[in-house]
């Protein structure tokens, strides 16, 4: 049951006047209060795979503002598997032919698509014209072309789209973001970042397909490093330079191992980048005029340590995809904007298509602009 908006509003101002009016929630029986309180939003998970299971299932255990659904999946075991350990009933789960039909299924507010990067863009649009909002998994898409046309579609549908960029709620990253974009300890003089891991997967994975992934360790781990870059500066980067390296060539014929960059941004300042798909690397340090601040590890799921000139930064290590999933639906209950909108996946991908373009051509590649 719901109360809708001018019947809200007239409520409220029935209880305010009048002499001696007393304070809202004093006012309130419990069965109002919860005619009051914001809807818990139904997500269905698109795709079932590693991170899905892993982190984002677990994650909608914890939330408050949101919670598992539905469930969309083209393999009918796991459907089966999920059903029973979720409790989601039949009607809400659905396959890659049948999906369009959660239009109709009120339980479902949210998809959110964890699928391979090919993927991304196609069941987004889906989603969109189904009038459900979306969380697209990052990286957004193939090539900043196809986040123009996902970003269009949802705007067309009047639903939004957020990416799952969970470190943008993550309170290490967040100090990060303060300290570089407020200069608390002076302007940045010197950036680095990196992210990776030694790949030690299944040869055959989508993630090593270059149809499915868009390439490898810079379309998967590199996107952390270009994204910290841009956060802590608070700008967009306008050229970049990369190259690359592969030592193991029959593992990684189809996509990068190794990738290097610098990222030109306003003033000719360049910082330096890195994403591997053969290394552990996982940092992001900056150099200031009166000192530093650096995280290492910087971009996992936990286990994020800060430090800075003046001492340990003592930040909590929270469930990130908990919070991520519910600001989004805060966001929707609330109508205000999502702080990491498909806009910045876009952004993103245009500096991985001009690396790309960087490592094919040898040269320094103007970045497109949003």
């Amino acid at each position: 049951m719901e109360i809708n908006d001018f019947s809200r509003r007239k409520f409220l101002r029935q209880l305010s006047i009048g002499a001696g009016a007393i304070s809202l929630g004093s006012a309130l029986s419990s069965f109002e209060m919860l005619l009051l309180a914001p809807k818990k939003l139904g997500i269905a998970l698109v795709g079932l795979g590693n991170y899905a299971g892993g982190q984002l299932a677990p994650a909608l255990l914890q939330t408050k503002n949101c919670y598992l659904a539905g469930l969309v999946t083209g393999t009918p075991e796991k459907a089966k598997n999920w059903s029973a350990k979720y409790n989601i009933p039949q009607k809400n789960i659905y396959n890659y032919e049948n999906f369009d039909s959660i239009a109709q299924n009120p339980d479902i507010d949210i998809v959110y698509v964890v699928l391979p990067v090919s993927m991304h863009k196609e069941f987004t649009i889906r989603a969109a014209k189904a009038g459900k909002h979306v969380i697209c998994e990052k990286p957004m898409a193939l090539n900043a072309a196809d986040c123009r046309e996902m970003i269009a579609a949802c705007k067309k549908e009047n639903r939004m789209l957020s990416i799952g960029y969970r470190l943008h709620f993550e309170p290490h990253n967040l100090e990060v973001l303060r300290l570089g974009q407020k200069q608390i300890l002076g302007k940045t003089t010197q950036l680095d970042t990196a992210n990776g891991f030694v790949y030690g997967g299944d040869p055959n994975a989508w993630r090593l397909k270059k149809a499915m992934a868009g390439g490898g360790g810079l379309m998967d781990m590199g996107i952390y490093a270009i994204q910290g870059a841009r956060y802590t500066l608070g700008q967009e980067p306008l050229f970049v330079k990369a190259t690359q390296e592969k030592t193991k060539p029959e593992l990684f014929k189809d996509v990068d191992e190794t990738v290097f960059w610098e990222l030109e941004f306003p003033g000719k300042f360049v910082t330096q980048g890195k994403s591997s798909y053969n290394n552990n690397w996982g940092s992001l340090k900056a150099k200031t005029e009166k000192g530093f601040f650096e995280l290492e590890p910087a971009y996992g799921y936990s286990g994020i340590e800060g430090r800075t000139s003046n001492g340990p930064m003592n930040l909590p290590n929270i469930n990130q995809q908990a919070a991520q999933m519910d600001d989004f639906a805060n966001c929707i209950n609330t109508k205000i904007p999502t702080r990491v909108p498909g806009e910045e996946g876009l952004k993103d991908m245009l500096v991985v298509d001009a690396i790309y373009r960087s490592l094919d051509s040898g040269k320094k590649e103007k970045i497109g602009s949003v």
